[in-house]
């Protein structure tokens, strides 16, 4: 077991934003190490950031991020509960995280529960025939589509995708995280992703 020292304690701190007591216990479960204590931390923080997830957020900040070379853009509104929190460089660092994060890995829809039914319609359709394909009876297939539809959402839902700075993370993780630490209720209100000749391209495919 590692000793609990008062830098281990303020390192902790830094890292996580959590107070001098929480640390401490989360050291002290975790045994004095730095990484499990983390975890310990994320998990508490993601329990009591569930509570506030029905306040209303009726504040924060429209940003912007624009990927070097200027081919590819993101505007995103991210919300909470107050302009003290949305003026907090935690809040901003945040929302231009997840602007970034979103000219990355592309999400076509904020939350899965925003996927429509003509989208899951034909995404269970495309896995069931993949799987049917793939040898398996139809009993088992339905099975397999449900698992995933699990990896469907990963791939197009911004709150389900693993986060682009810490891939052991998902963004909804990392924006609970941040509501624990922050007080406040978060969330992603929209966003829009820009990329040089996409319009193009889709005029040209309505055409043809």
């Amino acid at each position: 077991m590692a000793e609990i020292t008062a830098q281990r304690v303020k390192e902790l701190r830094e890292r996580t934003g959590a107070g001098m007591m929480e640390c401490k216990t989360a050291l002290t479960e975790a045994k004095g190490d730095l990484a499990e204590a983390e975890v310990v931390l994320r998990k508490r923080g993601i329990s009591s950031a569930g509570k506030k997830s029905s306040r209303a957020t009726r504040q924060g900040l429209i940003s912007s991020y624009i990927h070097p070379g200027g081919q590819l853009g993101v505007l995103i509104e991210v919300n909470c509960e107050s302009d003290f929190v949305a003026r907090t460089e935690d809040f901003q660092e945040l929302v231009r995280d997840l602007a970034m994060h979103i000219a990355a890995a592309d999400p076509k829809f904020i939350r899965k529960e925003e996927v429509d039914e003509a989208t899951l319609a034909r995404e269970k359709d495309i896995q069931k025939a993949r799987a049917i394909n793939e040898g398996k009876p139809e009993k088992v297939a339905e099975k397999i589509v449900e698992g995933r539809m699990a990896k469907f959402y990963e791939e197009v839902c911004l709150y389900e995708q693993p986060f682009v700075k810490e891939s052991t993370m998902s963004v909804d993780q990392v924006i609970k995280t941040k509501i624990a630490k922050l007080g406040e209720n978060i969330s992603v209100a929209r966003f829009v992703r820009f990329k040089v000749g996409e319009t193009a391209a889709a005029e040209t495919a309505s055409a043809e």
